[in-house]
């Protein structure tokens, strides 16, 4: 006889707070909060929002919104309550002790970090996973007398699991001193295959955006690179890079970073510093959004800060606005950019506009470059190897005396080979 088991889902209540007449805003932030559940496997079973001037210190609701939720939870059977906005160990505990009945009290950062846990594929994204949790969760917990090892029981408390979190609070320190020295060394990794990569002359490109803006979908496009693309809040945390050939021939390098969300905790950004560095130091940012999402414009406010918040706010930008085929986004999207002359619309999913995405990603990588034409003698062709190293080559003629070759090239490598150059501009030009 064959039994087919039955997938148990998480109910949970949702809580938010108003404190300054933003409702709609809040409004917003729960449905939000609300896809981070069914990211993480978990279902909505009522959302509660509280208008109230003064966050209480003691719960941050009110006395009689923590009795309607306890009363929720006692009659539906819900053990699972998520604020929306961040709480403090005190307040956790306060919370269950007054909820009663064995409900996880959990807060908008402790879900992103379980939602981390149950995406993180590489050595690196679990490590600095478990790092974020026992800087931010494992206090929290303990916070409330609870053992770590309850941390692997669901939704909210997954994580590496016992083996590695049943130690008590003095052995915590040891374990985030262990991590931190990992990290490091994966680290000083990652910065030697950056480095290989600047050796090599290409020009890197960052795509970044809020969560599921489709930029895996969108890498996938473009280079074939066949990683997971899914309709799921963060379901990308290692960054991926591919080589990408543009129109005229040349390559850059293309990489798909982890995705920015409102709320996103300061402890969270440090945590995965290493990874989101890829931005930092590429030499051109792809800022994706979401043209469907009705909250494109704030989210695009959210990924342009977090880049200012990274060091990588003033780089070169090319804003790209996805899910046009579904003919949702206005007009204005463009007239509102910053940049508009850089903006294009695409579609990733069907592959509409991204001819026109490759050209202006050219355009960029050309930004201040020209095409000249070098006649070299014969028996200095050792600069040709310069142009191959430092431009992009794009015709070679060898002749009798002298070779001829067209390049694109930027200031500095025109300035260095003026001498074969058979239109020299001034030298002030240089």
């Amino acid at each position: 006889m064959n039994f087919k088991e039955e997938k148990i889902i998480t109910k949970a209540i949702l809580v938010g707070i108003v404190t300054d007449g933003a409702s709609e805003e809040a409004e917003i932030s729960i449905k939000e909060l609300e896809r981070l559940l069914d990211t993480a496997g978990g279902e909505t079973f009522a959302t509660v929002i509280q208008n109230k001037s003064t966050p209480d210190p003691r719960t941050l609701i009110g006395k009689g919104k923590v009795a309607e939720i306890a009363a929720l939870c006692s009659d539906n059977g819900v053990k699972l309550v998520i604020f929306d906005e961040e709480l403090s160990p005190a307040q956790i505990r306060n919370l269950e002790e007054d909820i009663g009945n064995d409900v996880n009290v959990i807060d908008r950062s402790m879900l992103i970090l379980d939602i981390f846990a149950l995406h993180a594929v590489s050595g690196e994204g679990k490590l600095q996973v478990e790092l974020a949790q026992l800087k931010y969760t494992a206090p929290r917990l303990m916070g409330r007398g609870t053992e770590l090892s309850r941390l692997g029981g669901g939704i909210g408390t997954r994580g590496p699991g016992e083996s590695k979190l049943e130690s008590d609070r003095r052995h915590i320190k040891r374990r985030i001193d262990a991590l931190e020295d990992e990290i490091d060394k994966l680290s000083a990794t990652r910065r030697t295959m950056r480095a290989a990569r600047d050796r090599s002359g290409l020009k890197k490109i960052a795509i970044v955006g809020y969560t599921n803006a489709g930029k895996s979908t969108l890498l996938n496009r473009l280079t074939q690179a066949g990683i997971l693309a899914e309709d799921k809040l963060f379901a990308t945390l290692d960054p991926t890079t591919r080589k990408f050939t543009l129109p005229g021939g040349e390559t850059v390098l293309l990489t798909d970073t982890v995705g920015f969300i409102r709320k996103l905790p300061h402890h969270l950004i440090n945590a995965f510093r290493s990874t989101l560095d890829e931005a930092v130091c590429a030499d051109i940012i792809m800022i994706l959004s979401d043209a469907s999402d009705p909250e494109y414009l704030s989210q695009l406010e959210c990924t342009e800060q977090t880049l200012e918040d990274l060091g990588a706010g003033e780089k070169p930008t090319l804003y790209v606005f996805n899910k046009c085929d579904k003919g949702t986004y206005d007009d204005p999207i463009i007239d509102r950019s910053r940049h508009r002359q850089n903006v294009v619309c695409i579609s990733a999913k069907t592959g509409q506009g991204c001819q026109r995405l490759a050209e202006k990603l050219e355009e960029l990588v050309h930004e201040g470059k020209s095409r000249v034409t070098f006649k070299i003698p014969n028996a200095e062709q050792g600069e040709l190897n310069r142009l191959y190293k430092d431009a992009t080559v794009e015709d070679v003629e060898y002749g009798a005396e002298f070779v001829t070759v067209t390049a694109v090239v930027d200031s500095k490598v025109r300035g260095m080979l003026r001498k074969y150059d058979i239109d020299p501009p001034k030298k002030e030009e240089y």
